[in-house]
């Protein structure tokens, strides 16, 4: 069983910059693939990112280039910077982690969630 707890959500005007935390229960950094998801109110979930344990990374086209995803694994926790923010990036973000050996942001197939943070952004 793995615990997914995520921070760093809140508000920010558009064009600014956040950063989501994701703190895991146990070892799972360096072995694990893991990502960050999205869902807006009334919209589908969104895959936003994925990091697998090599490091290779997929983000979805609509944040590539303005979010980078990261990950410390002596300190167990993973994180999405967010910058250059849109209005259209507001949504709950859940952190997820997969057993599995390849991953990508799209898969759905993700075996834990974390409960979510919100991320709100203003004009």
């Amino acid at each position: 069983e793995v615990q997914l707890v995520e921070s760093g959500g809140g508000s920010v005007q558009a064009g600014g910059s956040l950063r989501l935390s994701c703190a895991a229960s146990r070892s799972i950094a360096s072995t694990f693939c893991m990502g960050w998801f999205r869902q807006a109110p009334g919209k589908e979930r969104e895959g936003v990112v994925s990091i697998d344990r090599h490091g290779y990374t997929t983000y979805a086209d609509s944040v590539k280039g303005r979010f980078t995803i990261s990950k410390d694994n002596a300190k167990n926790t993973l994180y999405l910077q967010m910058n250059s923010l849109k209005s259209e990036d507001t949504a709950m973000y859940y952190c997820v982690a997969f057993s599995g050996g390849y991953c990508y942001h799209a898969m759905t197939d993700w075996d834990y969630w974390g409960k979510g943070t919100q991320v709100t952004i203003s004009s």
